[in-house]
């Protein structure tokens, strides 16, 4: 059993200073797994969780407190305004600056959060698509308040279906994301020019297991029971997947509904 008391395997990481990399499901127990790896390892967390970036997100994403951040360096965690645009390439060209100053500080960096797109581009690359110009980004928000999370996937469905097969079609940030692209260049947003990042490999491939899953849904339900304010669904925090449904539902409770 690790100090954070919720795995019973912690693989030796000392013998190179390369990232380490830690995804899971929610609760799950990522943030204290990477504080007890940043104390032993002399190393430094960087958040890769889409959530987590932004400032007002704190209750929703249980985002590491002052006293957890006092104890190991934390990067990219509640610095992002919830009106304020932010993408996988926002977070990939911070990351990139995190990795460089951490290297030079002699930090381990422990890159830890729930965002599959981040390591994904994270490992494996993105694909450089140009910039999408304002009106269309403006059009896409009036839809998405309009007509909600599925304002995108008939549109998909019928004149992109090879994007419609490959993405997750009930994410909302992704299918916006796809409608513009495809609506602003004309191109297959999982087909465009070479990868631009490559940044990082985890050392460990082989998967943590938390001594006890039952204990995520626990976690889960105990931070459902705290109120959440009122967000307007058209701010970029709001299209996260997941965080229309769990406000919402959170919201209702909060009023006896």
């Amino acid at each position: 059993m690790t100090s954070n008391g919720r795995y019973n395997v912690i693989p030796d990481f000392s013998a190179d200073r390369s990232p380490i990399l830690i995804a899971g499901p929610t609760a799950s127990g990522k943030s204290g797994l990477a504080l007890t790896l940043a104390e032993r390892f002399g190393g430094a967390i960087v958040n890769a969780d889409a959530l987590q970036v932004y400032a007002s997100w704190q209750v929703l994403t249980a985002r590491p407190d002052d006293a957890e951040q006092a104890r190991a360096p934390h990067f990219l965690y509640g610095h992002i305004g919830l009106n304020q645009p932010y993408s996988v390439g926002h977070w990939l060209r911070e990351v990139e600056a995190c990795l460089a100053l951490l290297q030079n500080q002699g930090l381990r960096p422990i890159i830890a959060g729930g965002t599959g797109l981040y390591f994904q581009a994270l490992t494996r690359g993105l694909a450089d698509i140009p910039a999408i110009p304002a009106e269309v980004r403006q059009e896409a928000d009036r839809m998405m308040n309009a007509s909600g999370e599925g304002a995108f996937t008939e549109y998909l469905r019928k004149e992109d279906p090879v994007t419609y097969s490959k993405i997750d079609i009930k994410n909302p940030a992704r299918t916006q994301r796809a409608w513009e692209v495809l609506l602003a260049t004309g191109t297959d947003p999982r087909v465009a020019s070479a990868l631009r990042y490559r940044l990082a490999q985890p050392t460990h491939r082989g998967p943590l297991r938390p001594d006890d899953r039952t204990g995520c849904a626990g976690r889960v339900q105990s931070r459902s029971g705290r109120r959440l304010g009122p967000v307007a669904p058209v701010l970029p925090s709001y299209r996260r997947k997941g965080t229309y449904r769990l406000s919402a539902g959170r919201n209702a409770a909060a009023r006896g509904c």
